[in-house]
């Protein structure tokens, strides 16, 4: 039976993914909001939240370990490695947009913190690009755009925190600019499972396509 979700993607272009064009990029997987000791992890310990340990789990079982399964076949290949940061320039998070800054503030997310740190595990390699954005997505503060088309990337790989807000933001921005992009469904996370199945389910209507670890990693070998 036909769906509306078969009838839209007959709309999308289809594209041969090719290493030597693709870019992993790797969003916000930083101590602040990615990790269970990191300012959020702690705040929604102490309010007893019953998300903490979806968020976290997934986190620490799932995507980590597939980013890490990810990254060496785009450095030993011909990709390349993008980290995505998120946080202000300045302690004051003056520079942050409005609506971000009291957020910033409050888990101390600013460069030079040790929230503001790309987690250990997942530690950039000295090739590796680490870009930081001050808004949801990458597109709107950051110089990525320049970056990306001067590397001669035109396919992206989007994994990292959150699936509906920053990741999803950011490969929606990419989309329009002309990118052909994949959402990593198992190396996605967010703090609700609805939001994460939603947000996927709508992005493969028009903006790209959704694939877990195992089918890149198939499809890139």
């Amino acid at each position: 039976m036909t769906t509306a979700t078969d009838y839209i993607q007959d709309y999308m272009n289809a594209w041969s993914p090719d290493l030597a064009v693709a870019a992993l990029i790797i969003v916000d997987m930083q101590y602040a909001t990615g990790n269970r000791s990191g300012a959020l992890g702690r705040r929604m310990l102490e309010e007893g939240s019953d998300l903490t340990n979806y968020r976290f789990d997934r986190i620490e079982g799932l995507l980590v370990p597939n980013i890490l399964r990810l990254c060496p076949i785009f450095r030993a290949g011909r990709g390349e490695v993008v980290f995505i940061t998120q946080g202000a320039e300045r302690q004051d998070c003056a520079d942050a947009p409005p609506h971000m800054r009291d957020f910033y503030a409050s888990v101390g997310n600013h460069v030079g913190s040790r929230e503001h740190e790309i987690i250990e595990e997942l530690t950039p390699e000295p090739a590796d690009f680490v870009v930081n954005k001050r808004s949801i997505g990458a597109f709107a503060s950051t110089g990525i755009d320049h970056l990306l088309r001067s590397l001669g990337r035109r396919q992206l790989y989007m994994s990292g925190i959150s699936t509906n807000m920053c990741v999803e933001t950011t490969a929606r921005e990419a989309a329009d600019r002309g990118y052909q992009v994949t959402m990593i469904e198992d190396a996605c996370a967010t703090t609700h499972a609805d939001l994460h199945e939603s947000t996927l389910r709508n992005f493969q209507r028009l903006f790209g396509r959704v694939l877990t670890t195992d089918q890149v990693l198939a499809e890139l070998a």
